[in-house]
This record gives structure tokens, sequence and C-alpha cells, in this order.
């Protein structure tokens, strides 16, 4: 579990093409060693598996599942990726509960610049927009945001300066591809309704 409450960045370094899959490579000064091998890292939202470190290159290993749920089939070397460690027991919970299982990958189709701030508007598959909820809690590349607009093809919600600074959401551009994860409780409340 995580909370999508971003303090680290890595950065790709290398891409290992498998016949069922990927590995890749990261670059973080997150402070882990071989004891820390098997936990789950949130990588852009997704919650991946540990597999080697050696000098704070961190290898992950990535099923098709995991690549055809996300923007990962299309990653590049030099491409930063927004890093966050499992919550611990007792750890604040800043964001919201978020499991690393990313539903969908949506498209940045405008950002408008607001004082300090920006207002990201994302294109997100329909069979997803049911669940969206206005001022509900969402996953971007890992990244707690709250719904502020449900639009025609999708949501839009505000980055503020202290965000844009500590995650990868300051280099995405319009047309880019971003992982989304909805609220759990919302997929819940959904499924429970409509089996009733």
């Amino acid at each position: 579990m995580f909370n999508g409450i971003i303090f680290n960045q890595g950065t790709v370094k290398k891409i290992s093409k498998r016949k069922k899959g990927i590995n890749l490579f990261l670059k973080s000064n997150i402070k882990l060693n071989n004891q820390d091998l098997g936990i789950s890292v949130s990588c852009d939202g997704v919650c991946l598996t540990l597999t080697s470190i050696k000098n704070n290159l961190m290898e992950f290993y990535l099923s098709n599942e995991t690549i055809k749920r996300s923007k990962f089939k299309n990653s590049k070397i030099g491409d930063k990726i927004n890093l966050e460690l499992p919550l611990k027991y007792g750890q604040k919970v800043s964001g919201h509960i978020c499991q690393g299982h990313v539903d969908t990958v949506g498209t940045i189709n405008n950002i408008i610049k607001e004082d300090k701030s920006l207002i990201y508007d994302f294109k997100i598959n329909n069979n997803f927009k049911k669940y969206l909820v206005e001022k509900a809690s969402i996953l971007i590349n890992g990244v707690s945001l709250t719904i502020s607009k449900i639009t025609k093809f999708g949501f839009q919600a505000w980055v503020i300066p202290h965000t844009l600074k500590l995650t990868n959401l300051c280099k995405v551009r319009k047309g880019d591809l971003v992982n989304i994860e909805v609220d759990v409780l919302s997929k819940y409340v959904k499924k429970y309704f409509n089996e009733k």
C-alpha cells in the first residue's frame, strides 16, 4: 500500500526486453540494499517488485500484463519516474490509500496555468469514467491528486507548486501519457451497487 505522496524520483538507465516482459533499471538516491529485495515500490504509480539493487541501480521485472495496463510500454532511457516506498505501520497517510494497481493510461489533453499552480486536463478511457467523482482522490503517475472537475472526455486536477517541484508532473506535456489508478473505494462501491 502507498499514499501517493512523492519525495523521490528515479531515472530510467536501462531497459531489457524479454519475451514475456521487460526488466527496468532505475537510478535513484533511495537508500535500499539487498535486504530490501522483494519489497514493492511504486514506480509512477505501478506497484513493482525490487529484484536487484547495486550502486543505487534498482531492477524491476514487468510482466506483459503490467506493460499492457501502464505507460511503461513507451518507456525510454532518461525518463524520470516518481518513486514511493510502501507505507510502514504508524506512518502518516497524507494522500489516499493506493494499491499501485494501475487501471489505465490517460492522455494529457491540456495544461492550464492558474496563478502558480497548473490545471491538468486528462482524457481517460470511457470504461473508467464511471468511477470518477468530483473531489475524490485519483492517482496520476503515483501522485495523489484530487479531481476538481469531470469533463466530457475525462477530468481535471490542480497541481500546486510544491507537488510540481517533487514529481515528474512538471515535465509532462500536452499529449503525454500518464498512469492512472482510480480510487479503490469508488470501484468497490460501483461494483456493490451494480450487483444489487
